[in-house]
C-alpha cells in the first residue's frame, strides 16, 4: 500500500469544464477545481467567499444598466426600465424621468458618452441625447442633426425632375419612391440639398431649395438620407478620433457613417476633404450586420459574422482602411456592448457559448480572437450583459439563465479563473463605478437594483447600528414574508421572518445585518494518483486534509461521510468554530474509509454561515492500493 501527499497552492485556472476531467496533464488541471460557487478568485491563487450583496432600491421591472461619468467626483448609474430612466448617485436616486423606450426594444439600445451627454440609439426610434445639468436635473432631447448621411435606396433607372431651380419646387420620380415619413427629411438632387416639404403623392412631394440645383432635367443623381423614419436609425454607436461613428442603420446593417472631424452630427461626404465625413460599407462573402462600434488603439467593428479593424491616422477619407481580422461574430438578439479590459477587447461570441478577448499582437500586426472560456464552456451560456471591476481585476458576466459568471483576469500572474455566483434569485443585468459592481436581480417576482459590498455577508441585505442596543430592526419591507440570515454584532443569530418589515432579536445587540444567506462551495477535481504501473488507482483513503486559511470566521467542510456531498452542512460535519473571532493558520482534519468513485471529490467546502473564509492552499494526505 503506498501513500501520497498532494499539495494544491493555486485555483488561478478556476472552475473547469466537465470535459476536462480526464485531462490531468493540463496545466489548469492542477490549478483549477470541479466546482467554485460563490467565491473570488484572489490573483495571487487563494480563494475567497464572495461578498454580499446590498440592497439599493426596488426597480419598476426589468432593467439595463449603464455608468455615467459626469467628472473624476460625479458618476452615476443610469437604471433602463420600460419608458423609464432612473438616475442613482451612490445609493441615492437622484432623478426619475420618462424615457422613449419600451420593453420590447430595450435589449437592443446602444449608447455611448461625450462629456455631460449620453447618446441613446435603437434602430426603430430616433436617437436620443440624455444631458445633465445638475444632480437632479436630467433632460431628453432628439440629436441636433447637422446634415444625415445620404443613401441611395432606390432602383438606378429611377430619375428625379426639379419643377425649378431655386425656392419651393416639386420633385417628379419617374417610379413611386416617396412615402409620408419622408416629409421634413434632407434629400440630395445633383450634389445639392433640398428638404422635403409635402407629400403630394408616391411620385411627387414639395421641396424646398436649400443649394441652386444645376438644371430642371431629369437625372440620376439623387440619394435620400440615410437615417430617418422611413430607413430607420442608428444601430450602435461611438467616438473616435474627434467624429461621431454610426455603425449600422435599420436598412443598412453593414454600413458605416463617421461624422466630419470636430462636427459630430454633420455627416455630410462633401468633396472627400480630410476632414469631412465618412461612409462605406462593409463587403465581404458573408452578412456583416454591425453589432457594436469600439474606439481601442483602432476603431473596431463588431459584426454578426466577424470582426474588423479600421485604421488610417489620422482618419480621412483617402487614408482610411478596413481589414476583417476574424471571423467569430457578436450576438444578434440583442445588444451586448464590448468591455475594455487593460488595453484588450471582450465581447460575447454569437453562438452564446464563449466570451472572446480581442487583442492587437505587434508581431504579427493583426487582431486575434482567443477564447476566454475554453476551459470553462459550461459557464458561458448566453451572456446578456458584462462590466469590468478594474480594482478587483474581475470580469462579471450575466447569463441568460440568471446566474452570474465571474472571470479573474490577471495576465502578468497567468490567471484566468472562472467561478460562479448565484443568489436567491436570478442576476439580470451588470454595471461597474468606480470599483464598485451594481447588479439587477429578480427576486421573488421583483426587480431590485443591488451591489456588492465587502461589509456584507449576506445578499439583498441592510445594515443598522444603534448607540443603544435594541432587539426590534425595522425598515426590510423588500424582505417581508422571508427567512433571512442576520448577523448581530457580528455574530450569526437564528434564522427569522421578516414580518411588518422588522424582525425581532432574541438577545438586543448595537449592529446588525439582516438578508438571504448564499452558499459557497469549493470541490476539488478528482486527484490524480499513480500505482507503479502507471495507472490511476482506486479506491483510495484519504488519510487526512490540511486547509491553511486567512482571516476566516467559518470552515465547514464534508468529508464525505455520507453516500453524496450534501447541500448543506451536517451536524457530524467537522467544522471550525464559527465564532467572530477571524482565524489564520492551518487546519488539519482526519478522515476515515475508502473512497471507491475515482471522480468523487475527497474532500467539499460547503457553508452558508454569513462569515469571511478565504482559503489560501489545500494539503491532502491519500494513500491507495498497490
Amino acid at each position: 500500500m503506498s501513500g501520497q501527499r498532494m499539495l494544491k497552492s493555486s485555483f488561478t485556472a478556476g472552475e473547469l469544464s466537465p470535459t476536462l476531467l480526464g485531462r490531468a496533464d493540463l496545466r489548469a488541471y492542477g490549478n483549477g477545481a470541479r466546482r467554485l460557487r460563490n467565491v473570488f478568485i484572489q490573483p495571487t491563487g487563494g480563494l475567497s467567499r464572495r461578498p454580499g450583496l446590498r440592497h439599493v432600491a426596488t426597480l419598476p421591472g426589468p432593467a439595463r444598466l449603464c455608468a455615467f461619468e459626469f467628472n473624476t467626483e460625479q458618476t452615476y448609474l443610469l437604471a433602463m426600465s420600460a419608458n423609464r430612466l432612473q438616475v442613482f448617485l451612490g445609493d441615492s436616486m437622484v432623478a426619475d424621468l420618462s424615457a422613449p423606450w419600451t420593453a420590447e426594444i430595450l435589449p437592443q439600445l446602444a449608447w455611448t458618452q461625450s462629456a455631460d451627454t449620453l447618446l441613446v440609439c435603437h434602430p426603430d426610434i430616433s436617437p436620443m441625447r440624455l444631458t445633465r445639468t445638475s444632480h437632479t436635473a436630467w433632460a431628453f432631447s432628439f440629436w441636433p442633426w447637422i446634415e444625415v448621411p445620404t443613401h441611395r435606396f432606390a432602383a438606378p433607372e429611377i430619375t428625379l425632375t426639379p419643377t425649378a431651380t431655386t425656392g419651393t419646387i416639386n420633385l417628379v420620380a419617374s417610379a413611386p419612391v416617396f412615402q409620408a415619413g419622408h416629409v421634413g427629411a434632407r434629400w440630395l438632387v445633383a450634389g445639392k440639398r433640398v428638404n422635403i416639404t409635402a407629400l403630394i403623392d408616391p411620385q411627387r412631394v414639395a421641396a424646398l431649395v436649400l443649394d441652386t440645383l444645376p438644371g430642371t432635367g431629369a437625372t440620376f443623381d439623387w440619394e435620400e438620407g440615410a437615417i430617418s423614419s422611413v430607413r430607420g436609425w442608428p444601430v450602435s454607436v461611438c467616438f473616435h478620433q474627434d467624429r461621431l461613428v454610426i455603425g449600422g442603420t435599420r436598412d443598412l446593417p453593414n454600413r458605416l457613417f463617421l461624422s466630419r472631424s470636430g462636427d459630430l452630427y454633420n455627416f455630410s461626404t462633401g468633396t472627400g476633404l480630410d476632414d469631412e465625413a465618412i461612409s462605406f460599407g462593409l463587403v465581404s462573402d458573408q452578412v456583416n450586420a454591425i453589432r457594436g462600434v469600439f474606439s481601442g488603439r483602432h476603431l473596431q467593428i463588431f459584426t454578426s459574422g466577424g470582426e474588423w479593424m479600421v485604421s488610417g491616422d489620422p482618419l480621412t477619407p483617402s487614408s482610411i482602411q478596413i481589414t476583417r481580422q476574424t471571423r467569430v461574430g457578436s450576438p444578434v438578439k440583442r445588444m451586448l456592448p464590448p468591455v475594455d479590459v487593460d488595453g484588450s477587447t471582450i465581447f460575447a461570441a454569437r453562438n452564446g457559448r464563449a466570451l472572446h478577448e480581442f487583442v492587437y499582437t505587434d508581431v504579427q500586426q493583426a487582431y486575434q480572437a482567443n477564447d476566454l472560456a475554453l476551459v470553462a464552456s459550461h459557464l458561458v451560456q448566453e451572456p446578456v450583459a458584462l462590466a469590468y471591476d478594474q480594482v478587483a481585476r474581475h470580469l462579471h458576466a450575466v447569463m441568460q439563465d440568471g446566474t452570474l459568471a465571474t472571470l479573474t483576469l490577471f495576465r502578468a500572474e497567468q490567471v484566468t479563473a472562472w467561478t460562479a455566483q448565484d443568489t436567491q434569485g436570478a442576476f439580470r443585468a451588470v454595471a461597474e463605478l468606480d470599483g464598485v459592481v451594481y447588479a439587477a436581480v429578480e427576486r421573488f417576482g421583483t426587480h431590485r437594483l443591488e451591489r456588492f459590498d465587502a461589509s456584507l455577508a449576506l445578499d439583498a441585505a441592510l445594515s443598522g447600528s444603534s448607540t443603544t442596543p435594541q432587539t426590534q430592526w425595522t425598515g426590510l419591507a423588500h424582505l417581508n414574508g422571508r427567512d433571512v440570515g442576520i448577523l448581530a454584532d457580528a455574530s450569526p443569530r437564528q434564522d427569522q421572518q421578516v414580518s411588518s418589515a422588522r424582525i425581532v432579536l432574541a438577545e438586543a445587540a448595537s449592529s446588525v445585518q439582516v438578508g438571504l444567506r448564499f452558499r459557497h462551495v469549493v470541490e476539488p477535481l478528482p486527484a490524480e494518483m499513480l500505482s507503479g504501473m502507471g495507472a490511476r488507482a482506486a479506491p483510495l483513503r484519504l488519510i487526512s486534509v490540511t486547509f491553511r486559511l486567512l482571516e476566516t470566521a467559518s470552515l465547514g467542510v464534508d468529508l464525505g461521510r455520507g453516500a453524496k456531498p450534501v447541500p448543506f452542512r451536517r451536524l457530524d460535519t467537522p467544522v471550525l468554530d464559527a465564532s467572530p473571532m477571524r482565524f489564520t493558520g492551518d487546519v488539519r482534519l482526519r478522515a476515515l474509509g475508502w473512497k471507491r468513485d475515482a471522480l468523487g471529490p475527497l474532500w467539499r467546502i460547503d457553508d452558508d454561515t454569513p462569515l469571511p473564509m478565504t482559503l489560501l492552499s489545500v494539503t491532502t494526505e491519500m494513500r491507495m492500493t498497490d
